[in-house]
């Protein structure tokens, strides 16, 4: 199994466009030695011939364009993508379904309230309708997970984890697992398992029995403290406020490096990271730390192969 992290920063990407705190300004005058990252996506395949694509970030034009692997091969318009999953309706997930009009017709894997969210509160695919049009497969979320889905090859569950509805969405306020799902991702062949969860608000004995089974993990990276954004200056909100489960210790409990810690995984990977995040930095304390601890931190581009 091949997978392709197309971005692997969270929403805005990094340096963010209108962001001039210390990471950001500093990595545009290369007084901080931090690679650029664009919107959260990736691209997983079993045989590097046909591809599934996890989320369709704001930026998936650009990432498609950088990855030759996915450029078309066979006749004047042709895609290496068999299908779009997506781990919930949140613009920097979605909004690079637009960029995909010009293809065949989408074939979408959803959770059925991110399908109401992207039918109703922000109708994206309403308007592919117009389009390539969309063809919807439900992926229900059950606790411990929902059904597997064959798709090009691989197996796919998605899993309900702790997180937070889009800012638009009427279940914004409530809290519904299955607003926010994770991927756990299976190559017949090997038997081997990844799991992808760019957005996580705890780990809880679910989220360590998915952690604990697979290969590979790719888990949310948002946030290196629970107050990191308030504390630089760049809003109001906290970690928790925004469904983030941030790498240290705070006061809702364990963070993401403990969990990690105690993780069975052979390689573990920080994804989705925020422009507010030290970890950006490459010569900084809090990578030296992930060095320490044999945690990766994902950059565009990154391949693994499981």
């Amino acid at each position: 199994m091949k997978i392709l992290v197309l971005g692997s920063g969270a929403g805005g990407g990094f340096p963010q466009w209108n962001c001039n705190c210390r990471l950001c300004a500093g990595q545009r005058t290369g007084q901080v030695r931090a690679l650029p990252r664009t919107q959260s996506s990736m691209a997983v395949s079993a045989d590097g011939e046909r591809w599934v694509l996890l989320n369709a970030s704001p930026d998936i034009g650009a990432q498609l364009r950088a990855s030759p692997v996915l450029w078309p091969r066979h006749g004047l318009r042709d895609s290496a993508i068999e299908a779009v999953v997506l781990m919930d309706s949140q613009i920097d997930h979605v909004a690079g379904l637009l960029s995909l009009r010009e293809g065949s017709r989408l074939q979408l894997y959803c959770t059925p309230e991110s399908h109401e969210d992207l039918t109703g509160s922000l109708p994206l695919l309403k308007a592919l309708e117009s389009y390539s049009g969309v063809n919807w497969h439900p992926m229900p979320l059950e606790p411990g997970g929902g059904a597997w889905h064959e798709i090009a090859g691989l197996r796919l569950q998605a899993v309900p984890v702790p997180g937070k509805a889009p800012p638009y969405s009427p279940r914004r306020q409530a809290e519904a697992r299955s607003d926010n799902a994770a991927v756990l991702i299976e190559d017949p062949a090997s038997g081997r398992r990844v799991f992808y969860a760019p957005g996580l608000a705890r780990v809880g004995e679910a989220e360590r029995r998915c952690l604990d089974g697979c290969d590979t993990v790719l888990v949310d990276g948002t946030f290196w403290s629970e107050d990191e954004m308030v504390a630089a200056g760049l809003g109001k909100k906290h970690a928790a406020d925004m469904g983030h489960l941030p790498q240290c210790d705070g006061p809702h409990g364990p963070g993401m490096l403990r969990a990690l810690d105690a993780c069975a995984a052979r390689r573990k990977v920080l994804i989705h990271i925020n422009n507010s995040n030290p970890i950006l930095d490459e010569d900084g304390p809090e990578r030296a730390e992930l060095v320490r601890r044999g945690i990766e931190v994902a950059f565009d581009g990154m391949e693994l192969e499981i």
